[in-house]
């Protein structure tokens, strides 16, 4: 266990070294951060530091950065999270305040927000849709032969699909299939309907498979969605030095570009909680040089999906779980 000056040494080593990328000098911190210990005394302790891998010190340089170990004790014993501004707050509320007409709109809206205040790439996935019950189906004849599915969630989430037929419908044939559907799927899942959705069909109408199995396919492919990933901010991880290497930058897009490395990881975590993984606490081979920090996005009690920061393990920890916390707060209310 580290004493309270071991402590403020730490702290201040990693908030200088977030701030500028550079090792630091016992001298930097002891002009910089009203640390009343000398240089020699703050030298000695950040050679324990060292020994005990809190701190690691480049081969090029006499200062020190922060190891994940150095992280991990930052973000669990010493981090302050009150870094938003007036205007960040003013800012966020009214992105989040903005009127939408689906709830996955909120999520698009608050993974472009966290990205826009932190500078970081933020990422979110829609929590899988099995868990929600159907609350109401309304179908809508568009044309002769094009019929709109509306699909309503417990959650308060809206699924919208076209459908298009080969032969017409008339309004009397989609009152029936809108009396039948919600008689039949009205509180449950479709993964969880004990038989196949066209043995209900058939069962109470004489029309054609050709009419019933557009639909089913339909309300299928909306309903059962899961895992639809909003990326936001991907080009502004490049502001930062740790991205001048090639590799780091390389192996970051590829990241990107399988965001299924990701998904375990934000599919995991305990509701309202944050969760961060630092470097290669993630298990992840692809995010050793990383960190992703994600929160559950709740609505009324629903977990609607996970929303999360992906960016270097030099990652301003205090601002993203500032940010975080504000935009989880005001996604509840």
């Amino acid at each position: 266990m580290l004493d309270n000056r071991k402590k403020r040494i730490l702290e201040a080593i990693i908030e200088e070294y977030i701030n500028t990328a550079e090792p630091v000098s016992s001298g930097t911190i002891a002009k910089k951060h009203k640390i009343d210990f000398s240089s020699a005394t703050i030298r000695n302790e950040m050679a324990e530091l060292e020994a005990e891998q809190y701190l690691d010190k480049p081969h090029t340089s006499a200062g020190r950065v922060p190891s994940a170990k150095g992280y991990r004790f930052y973000v669990d014993e010493l981090l302050k999270d009150n870094k938003l501004s007036i205007n960040e707050i003013a800012y966020i509320k009214e992105k989040l305040e903005t009127k939408v007409n689906e709830i996955e709109d909120l999520t698009k809206i608050a993974t472009n927000t966290l990205s826009e205040i932190t500078h970081y790439t933020s990422i979110a996935i829609n929590s899988k849709t099995e868990i929600y019950n159907i609350s109401d189906i309304k179908f809508v004849l568009l044309g002769s032969r094009v019929l709109m599915a509306v699909i309503l969630t417990d959650a308060g989430t809206i699924k919208e699909t076209i459908i298009k037929f080969n032969a017409d419908i008339t309004e009397s044939q989609v009152q029936t299939i809108n009396n039948i559907f919600n008689n039949r799927l009205v509180g449950k899942p479709l993964s969880k309907i004990d038989k196949p959705l066209e043995e209900y069909i058939k069962s109470e109408m004489n029309y054609e498979i050709k009419i019933i199995k557009p639909i089913i396919e339909a309300i299928n492919k909306q309903v059962a969605k899961e895992n639809e990933i909003y990326l936001e901010g991907a080009n502004r991880v490049f502001d930062f030095p740790e991205f001048k290497s090639i590799n780091t930058a390389k192996n970051f897009l590829n990241i990107l570009d399988e965001k299924e490395i990701v998904l375990e990881l934000l599919n995991s975590g305990i509701a309202k909680d944050i969760n961060i993984y630092i470097g290669e606490e993630s298990g992840i081979e692809e995010l050793k040089d990383f960190s992703l920090v994600t929160f559950k996005h709740l609505v009324a009690g629903h977990e609607l999906g996970t929303i999360g920061i992906i960016g270097p393990t030099r990652m301003d920890y205090s601002k993203v779980i500032s940010v975080m916390k504000y935009i989880s707060k005001k996604l509840n209310e």
